[in-house]
């Protein structure tokens, strides 16, 4: 594979870096950590995020896809439409279908473009209720991968991902380690060497005590899930209001 000099991120919370913390507001995040890595091969390395927190895919088809398109780098990156997946009455069906048109523009760019399947949410209360669209979802990403020729990351199959370490704790996003893991996929999919391995198991835990557990998950929902659920019934979003973290192609430094 040629040398990347130019990547762009496109996408929403999990391409942004929630939970991967610098310092006050601001993420890391598994695509900073890939640009970091290409940028080992390529000091000249420039690098954009667009993603924004809360994005649906329509929105990232009409705001961050013509960015990109302009920005012509060597890489795009892009996952989109888990928001959508959560929504009650989603189609993933046509959720695919914007992401297809998404992703053929991008590839018309003659950028190399890479996506990602979602996760295998089924340990999280909530979340495994929309388990079977996610599976319908991730079966028309592997369709799309192959058709225009992309980069595939099959979270899915990220076994490794199902332990609660890999996650921060909203339950909703990567912890620091969950996006170290995925850069390390995402380098290997792009055939770069990574220098560790993403498979590495996590030390076994001492089994939570029943009622432990219990009040652990209340005192989530009542301080996660709960503001989640408000925002989707008064159709907003954590990312209103916000901009892009890395707009513009730049180097990493």
């Amino acid at each position: 594979m040629s040398v990347i000099t130019s990547y762009v991120a496109l996408g929403d919370s999990f391409t942004e870096g929630l939970n991967d913390h610098l310092d006050g507001d601001r993420y890391r995040g598994w695509a900073d950590r890939l640009a970091e890595r290409l940028a080992a091969d390529a000091p000249e390395l420039r690098y954009a995020n667009l993603a924004i927190r809360g994005r649906l895919i329509r929105q990232i088809l009409a705001e961050q896809v013509p960015q990109a398109e302009a920005l012509a780098p060597d890489l795009i990156s892009v996952c989109a439409g888990g928001n959508d997946i959560l929504r009650p009455g989603s189609d993933p069906d046509a959720i695919a279908a914007l992401l297809d048109a998404a992703v053929g523009r991008l590839r018309a760019t003659g950028a190399r473009v890479m996506v990602f399947t979602g996760f295998d949410l089924r340990q999280v209360p909530v979340m495994r209720l929309v388990h079977h669209k996610i599976a319908v979802y991730n079966l028309h990403i592997h369709d799309i991968a192959a058709r225009h020729g992309c980069a595939l990351v099959d979270l899915w199959a990220m076994h490794v991902l199902r332990d609660r370490r890999a996650w921060s704790e909203d339950r909703l996003h990567l912890s620091a380690d969950g996006h170290r893991r995925i850069a390390l996929r995402a380098a290997e999919v792009l055939g770069l060497e990574a220098g560790e391995d993403w498979r590495e198991p996590y030390p076994p835990l001492t089994p939570a005590v029943w009622t432990e557990a219990r009040r652990e998950d209340l005192r989530w929902a009542r301080s996660f899930l709960g503001p989640w659920i408000n925002r989707r019934l008064h159709g907003r979003s954590s990312g209103d209001g916000l901009d892009a973290k890395r707009p513009d192609l730049a180097p990493l430094s």
